[in-house]
């Protein structure tokens, strides 16, 4: 494996003035001859733990790919920045001043990364040591011309989590651990691939969306574009699930906080609407709407607080229409991309309501700060 860096001017428009870059890139965006195949960026924020992990499986990848790796600190508190600095040198740092999330954090690693294909990996995730060569052989297959993840295995049990995931009519992931199926729905953001054309042509993840839900709208746009998003059989990562934002099942209950909670719900909906062909926007949108309603007076009167409406189901209301136009605007955009139908899209769709599931088999879920 060649990690390569190289070391040009980079527009200052890509970053704004909230991050410096360590190593500028240059203006093109074309893949030149000495440029790498694949650029990885990885989003940290308080990663100093974990994030050795994650970057020393990049570096101990097999095979001779030409790879870059970026890593952009969201203005993290412990000593990440040191220890990329220190024990790095050959990756790219860009460094932000005040914390702006994840998707704009991978906004700006993309907008400046030379490779044809994008893998964006959690700083809370380790690939298999044969990760990047699977991908970049499935990825040259006519099949595999979308985005793409690896089978998840979990950190300290290392059991299998997922083969990618369908989507329930509200969006909630519905892992899918068979082998039988390839095609998915969407994948998560810890460990995605896309070609970077694709990217570009989507436009990448709304800011607005700021963390959680994004890796949802970049796949469904994806397949509203007829783009494939599917799972390598070979290979894989682990990953410690929840690590970077938190909520997670613990034992046999499912631990979140109110901030990741409300943001899902708020996210699930507003990617409802900008991705839902057609006018059946409508009529689903008006049921989800509903249930968040019903969910969230059920779970009000379970906890006996009124905290679960305001930190989390009205928040979710208010903001989505607060960010109507946004929303709107990348509607506009996404459509006019479709080439599929409704039948189509929902292939990646299960009936069964994944909330339903979670709740019988290990209850309401514990929320806290």
């Amino acid at each position: 494996m060649r990690v390569q860096l190289i070391s040009k001017s980079t527009p200052q428009s890509l970053l704004d003035d909230t991050s410096t870059l360590d190593q500028p890139m240059p203006k093109s965006t074309e893949r030149r001859k000495g440029s790498p195949l694949v650029t990885v960026c990885i989003a940290n924020y308080n990663g100093e733990m974990i994030l050795a992990d994650c970057v020393d499986s990049l570096l101990n990848q097999a095979g001779a790919i030409d790879m870059e790796i970026i890593i952009h600190d969201d203005a993290s508190t412990d000593t990440s920045v040191d220890l990329i600095r220190e024990k790095y040198p050959q990756v790219k740092l860009i460094t932000s001043h005040e914390n702006v999330g994840f998707c704009i954090a991978n906004n700006r690693m993309v907008a400046t990364a030379k490779g044809e294909f994008i893998l964006l990996l959690n700083n809370d995730a380790a690939l298999f040591s044969d990760a990047i060569s699977s991908l970049v052989e499935f990825a040259t297959k006519e099949d595999g011309k979308g985005i793409l993840t690896l089978p998840q295995y979990d950190w300290e049990s290392e059991e299998l989590v997922d083969r990618g995931s369908f989507l329930d009519p509200f969006l909630n992931a519905v892992p899918n651990r068979s082998r039988d199926y390839h095609s998915v729905a969407y994948v998560i953001g810890a460990c995605l691939w896309t070609p970077k054309s694709l990217w570009e042509q989507i436009g990448g993840f709304p800011p607005w969306l700021e963390s959680i839900g994004e890796d949802i709208f970049l796949c469904l746009a994806a397949r509203l574009a007829g783009f494939p998003v599917m799972v390598v059989p070979a290979s894989g990562y682990r990953h410690r699930q929840g690590h970077s934002f938190g909520g997670n099942r613990i034992g046999d209950r499912i631990r979140t906080t109110y901030r990741r909670r409300g943001l899902s719900e708020r996210n699930r909906l507003c990617v409802l609407l900008c991705c839902t062909p057609g006018w059946w926007v409508v009529p689903w949108t008006i049921l989800h709407i509903t249930v968040i309603a019903l969910e969230g007076l059920a779970l009000c009167v379970w906890m006996r607080s009124l905290r679960p409406w305001r930190d989390i189901y009205g928040m979710a209301l208010r903001e989505c229409w607060s960010k109507r136009h946004l929303v709107r605007d990348v509607r506009r955009h996404v459509q006019s991309l479709r080439r599929i139908g409704l039948r189509e899209y929902l292939r990646g769709f299960r009936p069964i309501p994944r909330k339903v599931q979670l709740l019988l088999r290990h209850g309401a879920p514990h929320l806290h700060d």
